[in-house]
């Protein structure tokens, strides 16, 4: 057996020992297959909980709920009401360990009621080299990161995918809304909504992998290669600004180094 092929079958080897799971499910590359494995291993033994919040965009949460109906798995919404935390909205450092604390403190709330054993999220081994608070929150409240037990990265991750035939195998890499805000800048019900239209505008023109970072007046652009190339179209660079005008921006900026994770943590 291959090294991928080992890896694979660690994670479905923990995953039984766990014997039930809550899968945190977001819809996402990681989540999306770590509920497939969970289910295919422990079936209704494993559920997945969403958390739906204005950090959350519909598109999202439409696509969780499609797939976790497709799939056949219990599926629980509940409402991360990240805003109403104490210091939350001014976007301090540990913003993540604190909507992470309360997260999981609900998901936990549910593997109560439900009579199951853990909660399970879908970290990987390429979030161990950023700023990742959430982690924290994760380490205290004894939720379990399998895809990081089992050493899989998230390269690894997409190749399962396509082999599991995921949806997901290919989508873009999604962060929530709030960590489009230097830290330190309010977040706001108004300012989450102008990034989740402003980021719908450039996936409805086809951009794949994109982000746009809040400055205020200022929205900071960020995407890869293939993004790049279509905004050497002078046409679709004119209709960008006029949809980001008409959102709120006043100024409409291109981030030169392109789409990256945690771009916001290189001021820390």
């Amino acid at each position: 057996m291959d090294n991928l092929t080992n890896k694979y079958q660690a994670l479905k080897d923990y995953l039984s020992k766990l014997e039930s799971v809550a899968v945190a499910f977001s819809g996402g590359v990681d989540s999306t297959f770590l509920l497939k494995v969970a289910y295919d291993v422990l079936g209704k033994k494993a559920v997945a909980v969403t958390a739906r919040s204005e950090s959350f965009p519909k598109r999202e949460l439409q696509e969780a709920t499609a797939y976790a109906e497709k799939l056949g798995v219990d599926h629980f919404i509940i409402d991360s009401e990240e805003l109403d935390i104490e210091g939350f909205s001014h976007n301090p450092k540990n913003r993540c360990y604190l909507c992470k604390s309360e997260l999981f403190t609900k998901i936990k709330e549910i593997v109560t009621l439900q009579k199951l054993n853990y909660v399970i999220e879908g970290s990987n081994t390429d979030d161990d080299g950023d700023y990742r608070p959430g982690l924290l929150a994760v380490t205290e409240l004894g939720v379990k990161s399998p895809l990081r037990f089992a050493k899989l990265s998230k390269d690894e991750i997409r190749q399962l995918s396509k082999e599991l035939n995921l949806p997901t195998w290919n989508k873009q890499s999604f962060a929530c809304l709030s960590s489009r805000f230097p830290y330190g800048e309010n977040i706001t019900p108004d300012r989450l909504q102008m990034i989740d239209q402003a980021e719908q505008y450039l996936l409805d023109l086809g951009f794949h992998q994109v982000r746009v970072r809040y400055h205020g007046d200022l929205a900071r652009i960020e995407t890869d290669e293939a993004g790049f190339e279509t905004l050497v179209n002078e046409g679709i660079r004119s209709k960008i600004h006029d949809r980001f005008k008409t959102i709120g921006f006043t100024y409409i900026s291109l981030d030169l180094k392109g789409y990256r994770t945690g771009s916001m943590n290189e001021t820390l």
